[in-house]
């Protein structure tokens, strides 16, 4: 039990530290840095949209800064993480393969029942692919030809393809690697060998130790934000009951009727939070799939932030843009930009910036920001921001001055 009372300034500082996001990495990142990151965090989300580097690669840029994203797919290669739907798709420390390994046995259970029909009327298919992996090892989904160049199966996908996604989701196949982002299969037996399922915790256990760990990846929790995390399904843990029985804490944010659940692990970061001894620094931009943003219900509570992914929307009736990036500027999300790097001209382009209602447009916020854009476009391998449509837009001129002063400075 605590009584700790904390400003909704505080919050974001805890919930910023324990997702590894309070203040700028100093030094430069290592390959050890990158699977460090990903336990901080629980998962990994992935996604392919690539108009700025892919968002798992854009996640860890925004706690690391500078790193290099092989160190992501060689962990995967080497084992210290799996894939599975945790969140969505995610990378999972392979330490978690438990947490998940009960969702592989009963896809079912999570609304997936296109798998077992799948299997059901497709079984002679199914097990042709499992044995064309056994014999010939990892395996692509481009390793099967489509015939007479049409395609099958659900969302145009051809048959093998869609055996290939069932035998991932029912847990007999793994992802071994990725070449060029594509996923290479190989039975889960090669790819993760250590596992038997004799290890498997009870459910309820299971479901417990999920809790846990995300109150843990948060920082702080309202009841209603856990089961998102891992997108858990009812019957939901009860969390009350867990501070209850000390598992975890109960606290409270100015102005919400609700108790926040901590981790006790976090209880010393949090006594920090309330004395007003966290101080969030970091200025950055997120993947519209990054923990802070990805719950967009938590976005608004916490951050007051408004926010949606707009690349599924009509392009006539989008606001901000294809793919936006919400801005983190010292505790606190202060604005969007819609950006595209173009490698081969060397050129990174903010399309659209705008900030916050309320949000002052200050030199140093155009310094922050500025500093934040080269840091951003150096790692894409760009030479060169430029402002496109966001030169016109209010802040614009501001920034564009920052970055024309940073271009300026000495080396």
């Amino acid at each position: 039990m605590t009584d700790l009372t904390l400003s909704l300034p505080a919050a974001r500082a805890l919930h910023l530290a324990a997702q590894g996001m309070l203040q700028a990495r100093r030094g430069r990142a290592g390959k050890a840095d990158v699977l460090a990151a990903i336990r901080r965090m629980g998962v990994l989300q992935i996604d392919t949209i690539s108009v700025v580097a892919r968002s798992p690669y854009l996640v860890l840029w925004s706690r690391l800064g500078e790193y290099d994203p092989a160190w992501l797919d060689a962990h995967l290669a080497e084992g210290a993480l799996f894939e599975y739907w945790a969140h969505e798709a995610c990378f999972v420390p392979i330490e978690d393969y438990g947490l998940l390994r009960h969702r592989m046995r009963d896809p079912a259970a999570m609304g997936w029942k296109y798998s077992a029909s799948w299997m059901r009327e497709r079984g002679a298919e199914v097990a042709a692919v499992l044995e064309h992996i056994r014999h010939h090892g990892p395996t692509r989904s481009s390793d099967f030809e489509r015939e007479a160049g049409q395609a099958g199966g659900w969302w145009a996908w051809k048959p093998e393809k869609r055996s290939l996604e069932v035998l991932f989701t029912s847990g007999a196949l793994m992802i071994a690697r990725r070449d060029k982002f594509q996923r290479l299969y190989d039975l889960a037996e090669r790819v993760h060998p250590g596992w038997d399922d004799s290890m498997l915790a009870p459910l309820a256990d299971t479901r417990r130790q999920m809790v846990l760990q995300t109150v843990r990846a948060l920082g702080l929790a309202r009841a209603g934000w856990i089961a998102d995390y891992y997108r858990t399904r009812p019957p939901h843990v009860d969390v009350a009951a867990l501070a209850d029985a000390g598992a975890l804490l109960r606290a409270h944010v100015d102005g919400w009727d609700d108790p926040v659940y901590i981790h006790p692990e976090h209880l010393a970061l949090a006594q920090r939070a309330a004395a007003g001894a966290l101080t969030p620094t970091l200025t950055s931009l997120l993947s519209p799939f990054d923990p802070i943003v990805w719950d967009r219900r938590r976005a608004l509570e916490l951050f007051g932030f408004d926010y949606r992914l707009e690349c599924y929307t009509p392009e006539a009736k989008r606001r901000y843009g294809y793919f936006c990036l919400p801005i983190l500027r010292r505790g606190a999300l202060v604005g969007r930009i819609d950006a595209k790097a173009h490698r081969r001209q060397g050129v990174f382009e903010v399309k659209l910036l705008e900030l916050e209602a309320g949000v002052r447009p200050s030199a140093r916020l155009a310094a922050d920001l500025a500093r934040t854009l080269v840091r951003c476009a150096s790692w894409h391998g760009c030479a060169r921001v430029t402002l496109g449509g966001a030169l016109a837009q209010p802040f614009g001129a501001a920034l564009a001055a920052a970055l024309d002063a940073r271009a300026g400075a000495p080396a």
